[in-house]
C-alpha cells in the first residue's frame, strides 16, 4: 500500500531520500538537493520542484502535471521505468542515462544537454526548445507528434523512429545508424551527414548542404526546399518530388527529381557514373 504526503513542502538536502511506495500530492519542493533520490515506487502529482537533482538513481517513477522550475536541473538522471505526463520543465539537463521511459503531453522549454545516453524513450506529443544534443548517444527511441529547437539532435543515437514532427535543427541526425523519420518538416543546414541506414518518407527537407557523407539513405515522396550541394559522395534511394538547387558527386544509387538545377560531378568524384539520376528535364551522369 502507498504512503500519502499532500498538501505541504519539503526544502534542503534529501528530505525523502530512499523512499519507497509513496504518494507525493500537491507538494512544493524548495531548493534543496536531491529531494527523492534513491527511491523505489514513486508517484508524484501536482508537485513543483525548485531544487537540483530531484529524481536520481530511481526505479519505477511516475510524474504527473508537474512543473520543475529552472532551479530543478538535472533533474532526472541514471533512472530506469520513469512516466511523465502533462509536465513543465524550465530546467536544463533534464535525463541524462536513463532508460525505458515515457513522456506525453509534456513541455521542455530550456532542454539543454536533454536525454543524452538515453535508452528505451517513448515520446508523444512533446515539445522541446533550447534542446541542443537532445538524444546524444541515445538508442531505441519512439517518437509521435514532436517538435523541436535545438541543434546537432539525436547526435550518434541509434533505432530511432520519429512520426508527424517539425524539427528546426542545425546538425540534426549526424553519425547515426537506423533512423526512420516519417511525415516530418526537417529544417537545418548539414542534415544527417555520415548516417548509416537514414529513411526520410513524406518529409520536407529545407537547409544547405544536407545529407552528405551518407551510407544507404532512402528518401520516399520528400520535398526539398532551398537545398544545394545535397548528397556529397552519400549512397542513397532518393525519389524528390520537386526541385533540387544542386546536387553534387553522389557516391552510388539514384536520384529521381522533378528538377535539379545543377549536378556538379568533378574531378574529386567517387565512382563517377555510379550514381543514376533522372528528372523530366535532365538523365544520366
Amino acid at each position: 500500500m502507498m504512503k500519502t504526503i499532500e498538501n505541504t513542502f519539503f526544502e534542503g538536502e534529501r528530505p525523502l531520500f530512499a523512499s519507497e511506495d509513496l504518494l507525493v500530492q500537491n507538494v512544493k519542493f524548495y531548493p534543496g538537493e536531491s529531494a527523492l533520490k534513491q527511491c523505489l515506487n514513486i508517484k508524484a502529482s501536482n508537485c513543483e520542484f525548485m531544487g537540483k537533482y530531484p529524481f536520481w538513481h530511481n526505479n519505477n517513477t511516475q510524474i504527473e502535471n508537474c512543473r520543475f522550475t529552472v532551479y530543478a536541473r538535472a533533474a532526472i538522471w541514471y533512472s530506469q521505468n520513469l512516466r511523465m505526463i502533462n509536465c513543465v520543465v524550465d530546467a536544463p539537463k533534464m535525463f541524462r542515462e536513463v532508460t525505458h521511459f515515457y513522456l506525453e503531453n509534456t513541455q521542455l522549454l530550456s532542454a539543454a544537454e536533454c536525454c543524452w545516453n538515453c535508452h528505451h524513450a517513448e515520446f508523444h506529443n512533446v515539445e522541446i526548445h533550447g534542446g541542443d544534443y537532445l538524444f546524444m548517444n541515445g538508442s531505441d527511441i519512439n517518437i509521435d507528434g514532436f517538435r523541436l529547437q535545438g541543434n546537432y539532435a539525436f547526435q550518434d543515437a541509434h533505432n530511432v523512429v520519429i512520426r508527424n514532427a517539425h524539427l528546426d535543427s542545425k546538425d540534426a541526425f549526424w553519425n547515426t545508424e537506423n533512423v526512420t523519420v516519417y511525415d516530418s518538416v526537417l529544417n537545418g543546414e548539414y542534415l544527417g551527414w555520415h548516417s548509416k541506414n537514414l529513411r526520410l518518407v513524406n518529409c520536407k527537407i529545407s537547409g544547405e548542404q544536407p545529407l552528405c557523407y551518407a551510407t544507404d539513405l532512402v528518401m520516399e515522396n520528400c520535398t526539398m526546399t532551398d537545398t544545394n550541394l545535397c548528397f556529397e559522395y552519400s549512397t542513397l534511394q532518393a525519389d524528390i518530388q520537386s526541385e533540387i538547387i544542386s546536387v553534387k558527386n553522389p557516391r552510388g544509387g539514384y536520384i529521381r527529381a522533378n528538377h535539379i538545377q545543377e549536378t556538379i560531378i568533378d574531378e574529386n568524384c567517387i565512382n563517377p557514373g555510379a550514381c543514376e539520376i533522372v528528372t523530366a528535364t535532365h538523365a544520366g551522369v
